[in-house]
């Protein structure tokens, strides 16, 4: 199968072009700097800097993955304009492809997994979340709610389409604990707020497995919750962190700190909601790390 990447270079991307290269896929990857991607990702990427510079060799399948990180600066309105921007023209590049396909009569994409994100729900409370959970109007949900409606096109050119939210990615080296293991290993970590707010998360191997699951199974179509059966409150991530690495969690962030440091960003740390993987579990997915406790001692 050919397989073409948005986002092939990130966090998530770089462990799925090594997994379906290592399964004998061919993996095409799109990034605007082809020549300074090239030694994060397998010799045999295929590495473009457009989705439409793929039109001589069509996919059979496309991930789309890309987007500037959200929490990587305040949300001022240029950034936040930044991050919408970031997911929908790379999401309309992959448009654009297939209707340059379909206007030449070559194949067509039998299907596309679109990222998404938890955020889409907004802040839940305690409230159970699963794909049918109506989500809380905010920035988070608006900036998801665009990026997914960028992708609905291309059912109307007889793609399937898969939505993939995702919760926080964990695995050494990046994603979520790059920023949160220094503090904790010199026993300076902690809650932040009350901790009461929920941490959907998802071992970075899960995710990828969830994303070939969802490529290969070909009834699956929708929004899919990627994130573990078994969430999370902030409280218990510090403490089951903490834990593993034989350090205290003593030194909570209180929440006015993290609103006058963060501004608006800082609803990210406050608020969660109690996501479930319900469409995966009811599909048959299996997961190899279900909870927080056995991804972190694989991780630590």
């Amino acid at each position: 199968m050919r397989v073409l990447i948005t986002g092939g270079s990130g966090f998530v991307g770089q462990r799925l072009c090594q997994q379906l290269i290592a399964q004998g896929h061919d993996v095409q990857v799109v990034s605007r700097t082809p020549h300074d991607v090239r030694g994060k990702l397998p010799k045999a990427c295929d590495i473009r800097d457009s989705a439409q510079a793929f039109v001589d060799t069509p996919p059979d399948a496309l991930v789309n993955l890309a987007g500037e990180s959200i929490a990587a600066k305040r949300w001022s309105a240029e950034q936040k304009e930044r991050l919408i921007r970031s997911r929908v023209e790379s999401t309309q590049q992959l448009i654009a492809l297939c209707e340059q396909l379909a206007a030449n009569g070559q194949p067509l994409p039998k299907v596309m997994v679109s990222g998404s994100a938890m955020g889409y729900y907004g802040d839940q409370g305690s409230k159970v979340v699963d794909e049918s959970t109506s989500p809380h109007d905010e920035f988070a949900h608006r900036l998801c709610a665009q990026w997914e409606a960028a992708a609905k096109p291309i059912e109307a050119m007889g793609v399937r389409l898969a939505v993939l939210r995702i919760g926080l990615v964990l695995e050494a080296g990046g994603g979520t604990l790059q920023k949160m293991l220094p503090p904790f290993k010199l026993g300076l970590g902690g809650r932040f707020g009350d901790g009461t707010q929920f941490m959907p998360w998802i071992h970075r191997d899960d995710l990828v497995a969830a994303i070939m699951f969802l490529i290969n199974e070909p009834t699956l179509s929708g929004a899919f919750n990627g994130s573990a059966p078994h969430p999370v409150t902030n409280a218990e991530f510090t403490q089951t962190l903490a834990k593993q690495l034989h350090r205290p969690a003593m030194f909570p962030v209180p929440a006015f700190v993290l609103k006058a440091g963060f501004g608006e960003m800082s609803q990210l740390l406050l608020t969660g909601a109690d996501m479930r993987p319900a469409r995966l579990s009811e599909a048959g997915f299996h997961f190899q790390y279900p909870t927080l406790k056995q991804a972190l001692a694989a991780i630590l």
